[in-house]
């Protein structure tokens, strides 16, 4: 289930890149190793049409040692001006080949080991979608989580662009992930540390701070609350918040590593697109990031 490969280097991460904006295609044009090791670990988020999400990966992989990515959201979508038009899990499919082309690793191939500074660490890249379970206070299911959220404003594209087939369901292809996805982490080594990648946080507590909590329905499961404890995390990578900080729960560390819309990253102090480095640890890792982003970015909602 994993393969071996580093040396020096940096294990560096980045997410929710959208390139779809000028702005942020001129950010990835821009970004290099600072070694010839590092990795590069990108947590979706890419780019709605296969054709930008094949410039970004292959410019990526043409710089870095190693880059391994995961899906997002806006990756899945069946979006009307993509010229590929598949749907659910055809779609992923056909961007696991494109990444396999390019020598990228997604979440259906060996997880690779990092063996550099920081390690040895399985990175894992993982797959898991979302199931509603992070319902809005003072509602009990996704019809009423949904309904709330209908009457707010704040509804997540994913409702008429992620289309599950040949599931019946959003949850019900979240469910399948993370069935399997926990079947391969359980199968690693009991002594070695885990640096797990996906899209959407393990646990909720970094949707706490969103501006519009009922958007935390589209950020992941409860199904996966234990799992930076179960699989021995490091480190548990996510984006998709466009909350870019350093939080600790169980005294594991969250990165949130997005880059996000232009309009959100001209507001902050930090220069944008910086590669966030996982390993080895930075010094003084803190809390950064303020109570904006998603959880109401007009890009993802209608």
């Amino acid at each position: 289930m994993t393969s071996r490969a580093g040396g020096s280097g940096q294990l560096l991460a980045i997410s929710d890149l959208h390139v779809g904006y000028p702005e942020n295609r001129a950010l990835v044009e821009g970004m290099r190793p600072g070694t010839d090791e590092d990795w590069l670990l990108v947590a979706g988020d890419v780019a709605e049409t296969v054709s930008a999400i094949r410039w970004t990966l292959e410019t990526l992989a043409g710089r870095f040692r190693k880059v391994v990515w995961v899906p997002g959201n806006h990756e899945l979508w069946t979006h009307p001006d993509d010229e590929v038009t598949l749907r659910g899990v055809e779609r992923y499919e056909h961007l696991v080949a494109l990444c396999r082309d390019l020598g990228v690793v997604t979440p259906e191939d060996p997880y690779p080991v990092w063996e550099g500074p920081g390690g040895p660490v399985a990175v894992a890249p993982l797959f898991l979608l979302y199931d509603y379970s992070f319902l809005p206070a003072g509602c009990a299911t996704k019809e009423q989580g949904l309904e709330y959220a209908y009457g707010t404003g704040i509804v997540c594209n994913d409702e008429r662009l992620l289309h599950p087939d040949p599931y019946p369901s959003r949850e019900a292809w979240c469910r399948a992930r993370v069935e399997a996805t926990a079947r391969r982490l359980a199968e690693l080594p009991d002594d070695l540390p885990t640096v797990l990648v996906n899209h959407y946080p393990l646990d909720r507590h970094p949707t706490e701070v969103l501006w519009y909590p009922e958007f935390a329905m589209w950020c992941g499961t409860e199904l996966t609350a234990d799992w930076h404890r179960r699989f021995r995390v490091e480190t548990m990578v996510y984006g998709h918040l466009h909350i870019p900080r350093t939080t600790w729960h169980d005294g594991v560390r969250f990165e949130e590593v997005s880059v996000g819309y232009p309009r959100e990253w001209r507001e902050r102090p930090d220069p944008p697109g910086r590669l966030r480095r996982i390993l080895p640890r930075e010094v003084g890792s803190r809390d950064r990031g303020a109570a904006a982003g998603h959880g109401g970015g007009r890009g993802d909602v209608r």
